[in-house]
């Protein structure tokens, strides 16, 4: 796993110098705004999203500097996405990364208006002039982006979440929740990654989707099962923060030991799918490895 820490640590510093330019190129009209969206975006994190456009793209022969772009567009998407999810009107959370959230650490408006700027800047970003990809190539990137961060994606996740706070749902309904509001952006990440090799055969792009919506779906459980099991310094976020806002989670409708198996389940699938594909997939394997192993 060495070598899968290097990597991800290599990729962290990279997406986090890049953001750090793009929020800070030029003199910001306001610097509020700005230090608020770099207190989002680039306060610690695990940065898994980047992680995939980077392994994925460079697996396929991408080169890093192509690929930076990509990167910083869909964590700029989940930067938001937390900031606005920590909001009083969402989940109402006082830490996040072991830190203030950005409305704590500002105030809500500028938390909202850090958000919303984090957005624009995504697809600022990503529809920049890149010379490794042709217009059709980046307009299909960009189309896939916005399709996985609306209404057909996340934010739709994060809307079924919300209504289903106090409610038991079926299994069914929270894989769809799941699937859509943590899904959506790891498997966009993999899909942006493998869209940098325009000529994928089919099945390649195929399995690779397989590969995200397993792993995608098991990186939840597993944050669904340390929600119970784990704690709030570790976490960096309130432990049973979940239970106490009453939604429905995984170990909460199967049992933690059956969340636990399920988690198990889909990290074999997507091994299988890897398995299947002819190129170096060790690094996504350890990936895959790290979502069900992690403790945070």
């Amino acid at each position: 796993m060495k070598q899968f820490a290097d990597k991800l640590n290599q990729y962290q510093q990279r997406v986090n110098k890049q953001l750090n330019q793009y929020i800070n190129i030029a003199h910001p009209i306001s610097d509020s705004l700005n230090n608020a969206m770099g207190y989002g975006a680039l306060l610690g994190g695990k940065h898994i999203r980047p992680f995939l456009v980077y392994a994925v793209g460079e697996m396929l022969g991408s080169t890093l500097k192509s690929l930076d772009p990509l990167a910083c567009a869909v964590e700029c998407i989940h930067a938001y996405s937390l900031i606005h999810d920590d909001l009083p009107a969402m989940d109402d959370d006082d830490l996040r990364r072991g830190q203030q959230t950005c409305h704590k650490k500002f105030d809500e408006a500028t938390a909202i208006l850090a958000g919303d700027a984090l957005q624009s800047l995504a697809f600022d970003i990503i529809s920049m002039p890149n010379q490794a990809f042709d217009s059709q190539t980046q307009i299909k990137m960009i189309n896939r982006l916005a399709k996985a961060s609306g209404d057909h994606g996340m934010c739709a996740g994060q809307a079924l979440d919300l209504a289903a706070e106090n409610q038991q749902v079926d299994l069914i309904t929270l894989e769809k929740i799941h699937n859509a509001k943590t899904g959506a952006l790891i498997q966009v990440a993999v899909e942006l990654g493998a869209l940098s090799k325009p000529d994928l055969p089919a099945l390649h792009q195929q399995l690779l989707n397989t590969f995200s919506k397993s792993i995608g779906l098991a990186f939840q459980i597993q944050d669904d099962i340390l929600d119970v099991i784990g704690d709030t310094k570790t976490l960096g976020k309130p432990q049973g923060s979940d239970i106490g806002l009453n939604k429905s989670t995984y170990p909460a409708l199967l049992g933690l030991e059956l969340a636990m198996e399920k988690a198990q389940l889909l990290y074999q699938e997507a091994l299988h799918a890897l398995s299947q594909l002819p190129y170096n997939t060790e690094l996504l394997e350890s990936f895959a490895q790290y979502i069900i192993r992690r403790d945070r």
